[in-house]
């Protein structure tokens, strides 16, 4: 009775169309989760996350769990997450691509999952990482490490949002730097983040992974632009 007292005046909401959730429901309704663009690359070998980074950097294997949109549903969710403290979308997003990964052999020699980090001044004002929680989940499927203090940014930057993608890429003056690179040397990361757009904060990421000896990348984000 306490149970459906609270639920009654505290209704869970589906993060994405802003309805209530019936009890069998997490985070996102059944219908919305049927709606949600995937993208399937990973079981079909699509090439769309490295086709941005082509010719930039060096990548084994790549994936986005979905198709990003303005106004979509993909973006609701992410903007729930990384400006309304609703975290368990994280969890939800990379259980969900977790599972999936698990089932690929390409996937299956992952040594090290690694956050995209946000500057130490943005992260004491949000609170977390948006991508932890996402990047922890693929670690438990992947039965790798997770690891956010080996990869840190350096320089803060502007919010992106709004940007169009060239000044989006301009204002990539992002810089990064690798805390014990030599437990990077001779493992499979998989670098993660929440989106990807023109590829420019993933390349400067990945130029400073690769200082660390015959090392290889794997990229997997929650959506693609």
């Amino acid at each position: 009775m306490l149970y459906h007292l609270v639920d009654l005046f505290f209704p869970k909401i589906c993060y994405a169309c802003q309805q209530p959730l019936h009890d069998n429901e997490a985070s996102i309704c059944l219908d919305c989760r049927h709606d949600l663009p995937v993208t399937n690359f990973h079981f079909t070998s699509d090439k769309s996350v490295e086709k941005v980074l082509y010719g930039r950097t060096k990548v084994e294997n790549s994936t986005a769990l979905f198709r990003f949109e303005k106004k979509s549903t993909v973006q609701q969710l992410i903007h729930n997450l990384k400006y309304k403290n609703h975290e368990e979308i994280g969890t939800l997003l990379g259980n969900w691509l977790g599972a999936e990964l698990k089932t690929i052999e390409a996937y299956q020699h992952i040594d090290i999952v690694i956050p995209v980090p946000l500057h130490k001044k943005k992260l004491r004002k949000r609170g977390y990482n948006q991508v932890a929680k996402f990047g922890e989940q693929l670690a438990e499927a992947l039965n790798a490490e997770y690891k956010d203090d080996i990869l840190l940014k350096v320089s803060k930057t502007k919010s992106q949002v709004g940007k169009k993608r060239l000044a989006r890429w301009q204002n990539n003056s992002e810089q990064f730097t690798v805390s014990h690179i030599h437990t990077l040397e001779n493992k499979h990361i998989l670098l993660v983040d929440d989106i990807i757009t023109t590829g420019a904060t993933l390349e400067s990421c990945a130029t400073v992974l690769n200082s660390a000896k015959n090392i290889k990348i794997s990229i997997a984000t929650m959506a693609i632009a």
